[in-house]
C-alpha cells in the first residue's frame, strides 16, 4: 500500500511516469523501507496507463464489494432483534453522561 501511495504522490506532484528511484526517494523521506520487488511489480502493472483511468476502474471494482452493514442488518433479526436496541440505549446513556461531565468542568474547547 505504501508503494501505491508513493506512486500517487509522485503523480500528484507532476511526475506523470515516476521511476523506481522516484518512489524510493518518496518512501525514504518518510522513513519507510522500499521493497524493490513491490515497486517493480507496481511499475510493470501501471506502465503506459493513465492514473485517472486506473482509479475509475478501481472504483467500479469496489462498488461491487459488499460492506459489513448489510450482513449485520440481515443477521440481526435471526439473532434476536431486541438485543440491538438495548445496546444502543446503553451507549446513548454513556455519551450523555460524558457530555455532562465536560460541562461540569466549567470550560470548553470552543470557548
Amino acid at each position: 500500500m505504501k508503494v501505491i501511495a508513493a506512486y500517487l504522490l509522485a503523480v500528484l506532484g507532476g511526475n506523470a511516469s515516476p521511476s523506481a528511484k522516484d518512489l524510493k526517494n518518496i518512501l525514504g523521506c518518510v522513513g519507510a523501507e522500499a521493497d524493490d520487488d513491490r515497486i517493480q511489480l507496481l511499475l510493470s502493472q501501471v506502465d503506459g496507463k493513465d492514473i485517472t483511468e486506473l482509479i475509475a476502474a478501481g472504483r467500479e471494482k469496489l462498488a461491487s464489494v459488499p460492506c459489513g452493514g448489510a450482513a449485520v442488518a440481515v443477521a440481526a433479526p435471526a439473532g434476536g432483534a431486541a438485543a440491538v436496541p438495548a445496546e444502543e440505549k446503553k451507549e446513548e446513556k454513556k455519551e450523555e453522561k460524558e457530555a455532562s461531565e465536560d460541562e461540569d468542568m466549567g470550560f470548553s474547547l470552543f470557548d
